[in-house]
Order: structure tokens, then C-alpha cells, then sequence
């Protein structure tokens, strides 16, 4: 079972952001989230469920509070 987001352009925002941080290791995820909004035109629910999602793949992160 995987989790699927729903959306085309969300879809193809986190396989973006994937590739991303495999060519691209040094670029921190919320850059990488800032320009996948951008570049996919992602509505507002969108960008926050995408920041949710990745909320724990950034090492350099702070813990929430």
C-alpha cells in the first residue's frame, strides 16, 4: 500500500522534488517545495499538503513544536 496524492500537478510535484534532491543533494526541501508550487501551480491545499508530506524528509529541519 502507498500513499498516492491526489492531483496531477501534485503528482508530478513530488516526483519532481524527488528527482531533485537525488541530482541536486545540497538544495534544501523547502526550496525544492517553494519552486515545485511554482513550477506546477500548485492551489494553496496542495503546497500544504506537499510541505506535510515532506516534513520529514528534511534532516536539517527543526522538530515541531
Amino acid at each position: 500500500m502507498s500513499i498516492q496524492p491526489q492531483g496531477e500537478n501534485l503528482r508530478k510535484a513530488v516526483q519532481w522534488i524527488g528527482t531533485e534532491r537525488q541530482d541536486n543533494p545540497d538544495v534544501s526541501v523547502n526550496t525544492l517545495i517553494d519552486k515545485a508550487c511554482l513550477t506546477f501551480n500548485l492551489t494553496p491545499a496542495e503546497a500544504a499538503y506537499l510541505e506535510r508530506m515532506m516534513q520529514g524528509d528534511d534532516p536539517d529541519a527543526a522538530p515541531a513544536q
